[in-house]
């Protein structure tokens, strides 16, 4: 294992962060605020309670998983885009580095950023409501899983895509809208039946419901399906990644 490598890769793409810092932290911060704001003050004083949890700090969860997963995606989409785009990722594949060195290095960088953004937001979100976290151990796990998961998926993305455009299409009409619909800010219990069973079959669902029951102990499904499905879905990208690796898709061709 060449550790020099997957150390050289890793700290070029968080030293991107440092110089984009208003971009990458600074305003995922301001957005989880204004949430806050409309989402608290708003629905908030029409909904006073879900299962028991006040308004404002049962969407906390969803908040910090809609933040988690977007920007795994783009962070880790644009982090091997980019130097497709250049064509610096020659200069990595004819490099003695391994395509699983280069993808803990890009992958290893996006879901450490997503993380500290993941902190930064529970610490935000502190100062508006609340929050408490009933199983630290097990919302940490969810934490890593979600970046590290996603990670890979936004990497799939980039290599995937062949304009900037299409970095954007996947986040912004498939992602977000599976998070808005997935539980984030509203328990599946409120919807009728109907809906409740098609919403079972929005994969954010089991991820914001796992999430969600490390704080404070209530979910829509198990929290054992939870680990599960994220786990099958870590399983599924990494299938992804060792195929594309091996056949060349998007890199060599």
């Amino acid at each position: 294992m060449n550790f020099h490598a997957i150390k050289a890769i890793y700290v070029l793409e968080m030293a991107r962060t440092r110089r984009t810092l208003m971009q990458s932290i600074a305003s995922p911060v301001i957005s989880t605020s204004l949430y806050f704001v409309v989402f608290g003050s708003a629905i908030g004083s029409r909904i006073q309670e879900v299962e028991g949890v006040p308004y404002g700090s049962f969407i906390v969860p969803g908040l910090v998983m809609l933040s988690l997963l977007t920007e795994s995606i783009s962070n880790a989409s644009f982090g091997i885009y980019f130097p497709k785009f250049t064509g610096t990722i020659y200069e990595i594949l004819s490099a003695p580095v391994s395509s699983l060195e280069a993808v803990l290095g890009y992958v290893g960088a996006a879901a450490t950023k997503s993380l500290i953004l993941g902190t930064i937001m529970l610490v935000t979100a502190s100062f508006f409501v609340p929050v408490r976290i009933a199983h630290p151990a097990l919302m940490i796990l969810f934490l890593i899983l979600t970046a590290v998961s996603f990670s890979l998926f936004g990497f799939i993305i980039g290599i995937w895509a062949d304009n900037f455009e299409k970095l954007q299409v996947i986040p912004l009409l498939v992602i977000t809208p599976l998070v808005f619909l997935g539980g984030s800010f509203y328990s599946a219990s409120m919807l009728p039946p109907f809906w409740q069973s098609v919403t079972l079959f929005n994969p954010v669902l089991y991820l914001v419901s796992g999430f969600r029951w490390s704080f404070y102990e209530i979910s829509d499904v198990s929290v054992e399906v939870s680990l599960a499905m994220i786990l099958l879905f870590l399983s599924v990208c990494l299938l992804v990644v060792a195929w594309i690796f091996r056949t060349g898709y998007h890199i060599k061709k």
